[in-house]
Formats: C-alpha cells, structure tokens, sequence
C-alpha cells in the first residue's frame, strides 16, 4: 500500500546558506514549464502505481509558496486530478514566512491543503539574516496571523538550533516566542553542515563560529524540557505535537511505508524499490520526454536492508519499533536477528525493550546516529 506523496518545488527566491535541497533561484527558471512536466510524471505514475489509499500529500522545496497565484492554481488542480485528495487526508505545504498572501492561502484552502509548515528556523532577526533567510520574525507573526483568518487548523514551525554564534539563552528565547504561538506542531533539527552550501565553505575556511558539542546537547536538553512543559508530546527525535496532530506524513517515512517521490530530484520508495530522480531542471524534463520517467535510480531493497532500514528509521520514533510489527514484516523474531546491537546499546544505556517495543532511552536520543549506525551491517 502506497500511503504518501511528496512533491518537490524546487524553486527559491533566496538561497538559505544551511540548505542542501535540490533547488535553483526562482528567476529566469522555466516554472510553468516544469510544473507540467511534474503533471506528466503524476499522471504516468499513477498509471504505473495507483494510488488507491494515499492518506497523505506533502509539497516541499525549495519554497512551494514562491510561485505565483497562476503556478500555485496549476499545480493544485494537477494534484486533485492525479491525487485522490480527500478532506480526511493531510495535505501539508511548506511555506516560507512573509511569502503567503491572502489569495494564495485562499488558493491553497481551495485546493484541498489543510496543513501548513512554516519554516521559521529562528526568531532572532540577526540570526535570520546571518543564515540567509529572507523573512524576519515579525513576518511569522503576520503569516500566521493570515493562515488563521483563511481557516487553517493545523500549523506546524520548523526551528534549527546550534546556528552560528547561537547561544543557550538565545535558542530558549526563540523556543519560548515560538511556544507562544500555540502552534499544532513544533520541529526542531541541529544544525547539519552539508557539502556545497555556504556554511560548508566558511567552515573550511575556519570562519563559521558554530556552537561546542555540549552546547549543543544543552540547547537539545532544554528543547525536551520545554516542549513537556507546554504539553507538546514528543513523538519523534525532533517533532513534537498536541495529541492528534503528528505528521502523518513523516509517520511514513519512519514507519518504513511506501511512498511517492515527484518531482527534480525527489525521492520515492514503490513496491520495495527506492528511486531517486534526476536534479536538475533539463535533464529531469528530458527523462521523462523519453522514458516517461525522471528516474536517475532504482535500487531493489534486500531484505536485509529493509531491516536495518526499520531499525535506524523506526528508532527515530518516541515508541520505537515494535518487534511483533517486526514479525509480520520480516518474519524473523527482532530480539534474535539483532540480538548483538540490542544488547550493547540497552548496556550503555542508550536503548530499552518496552512493552514489547525497542526504543532509545532520554540518553540514547542525545546519540540516537551512534545508535542508528550500530544495526547497519549487523546481520
């Protein structure tokens, strides 16, 4: 069962300098071109993978809300008539504060979106400009205030911690701006250098004051302190939610379920065969002017890679894996097939076996990659 659809916009008015996503500035890029190319790779893939149960749709970039009132009405329509959107489904779009205007929010509510992600990273106007990011916090305020005039029930913010100069007290102002919002749904990442960004070259060039590894997991420390204490359930290593709103969508990803990838350089996992498409702009329009399709890989997952793939996935979740779901999937009994791994981590205290669940402990959340890395190559 194909559960979720992730669209890929990969289009951006500024060029965030953490941000390793397939994207291109907005300028001078062939947008309604594209977004009918993406309307043949729905359609073709639907044809080749029915979506008869998809209870999930989530629209990422890049910057989705970037395009104009004409593309946004385009890509919707394309997406009711491949999709089955339903009102009981999620529908989420990623949006970039001071971006959404009130026909656009009308736009989206038409089109069947019920779920906004708001990626805010900071409320510290410094801090904004210093990692690129085009809104300042006074935009977030205006840009939610907006979202629920227009009738949006279901708001989530993204924040990043360990930023440049960032310190302690810095990140629990934010975290307390951002908590006073009330909000559905919170995430919250560390900070991630990655290759071809621009922090990946000042860090080379030693001029990127980042926070110490212990400030770090202090800034982590006082995240799960303050989400608990405002009522958000933690359900994931770094999403938090009032009850009833956890991204269903993420849920598949952790959950090990399939899903579609549409879109430049997108990402999908069918009938147990992960596909990675081509990047940039051409050569995905290309692919699919010969071959129908984007693809640029398509790796058979072995079973023993599904495996590892539940355990360093489903370790992310709060409740961890569950070895009777272990059993159904895999046939093969949890505790005995990685009996070593399991062992090591429940005695360094990182991992703990609970009503029959294998999860990381408070711990083991602080060094949940060490954790992960430990089930790879185990078999």
């Amino acid at each position: 069962m194909i559960k979720s659809a992730y669209i890929h916009i990969p289009f951006c008015e500024h060029i965030c300098h953490y941000c390793d996503f397939n994207k291109v500035f907005l300028k001078n890029q062939p947008v309604d071109e594209y977004l009918a190319y993406m309307d043949k790779e729905m359609k073709n893939t639907i044809e080749k993978h029915p979506a008869t149960e998809l209870q999930t749709i989530f629209v990422g970039g890049g910057t989705p809300t970037a395009l104009n009132e004409k593309q946004l009405a385009y890509l919707l329509d394309s997406v009711q008539r491949h999709f089955p959107v339903r009102p009981d489904m999620e529908y989420t779009f990623e949006a970039n504060p001071g971006d959404l205007s009130l026909e656009k929010l009308r736009l989206l509510k038409e089109g069947g979106v019920n779920r906004l992600s708001f990626g805010v990273q900071s409320f510290n106007d410094d801090l904004l400009k210093r990692i690129g990011r085009s809104h300042r916090k006074a935009d977030v305020f205006k840009s939610i205030e907006h979202a629920r005039n227009a009738g949006f029930e279901n708001i989530s913010i993204d924040l990043i911690y360990s930023l440049p100069d960032q310190s302690v007290a810095d990140f629990k102002e934010t975290l307390h701006t951002a908590l006073s919002l009330g909000m559905e749904h919170y995430s919250a990442y560390s900070l991630i250098i990655e290759p071809k960004t621009v922090f990946y070259n000042l860090m080379n060039k030693g001029k990127l004051p980042l926070p110490t590894q212990e400030e770090e997991a202090e800034m982590y420390d006082v995240l799960l302190d303050e989400m608990a204490k405002y009522g958000y359930q933690q359900y994931e290593i770094s999403n938090f939610a009032k009850e009833g709103y956890e991204s269903r969508h993420n849920l598949t990803y952790w959950d090990n379920e399939f899903y579609y990838g549409i879109g430049a350089g997108a990402h999908g996992y069918l009938d147990g065969v992960r596909i990675a498409n081509h990047g940039p702009l051409k050569k995905f329009m290309d692919a699919i002017e010969e071959t129908r399709f984007p693809y640029k890989e398509q790796h058979d997952v072995t079973k023993i890679e599904k495996m590892e793939e539940e355990m360093f996935l489903g370790l992310r979740k709060n409740e961890g894996v569950s070895s009777s779901t272990f059993h159904s999937k895999f046939g093969e009994e949890l505790l005995v097939i990685f009996k070593d791994p399991i062992e090591e981590n429940i005695g360094k205290g990182l991992l703990e076996y609970v009503n029959g669940h294998i999860r990381l402990t408070r711990k083991g959340k602080f060094l949940g990659n060490e954790v992960f890395q430990a089930f790879i190559g185990a078999i």
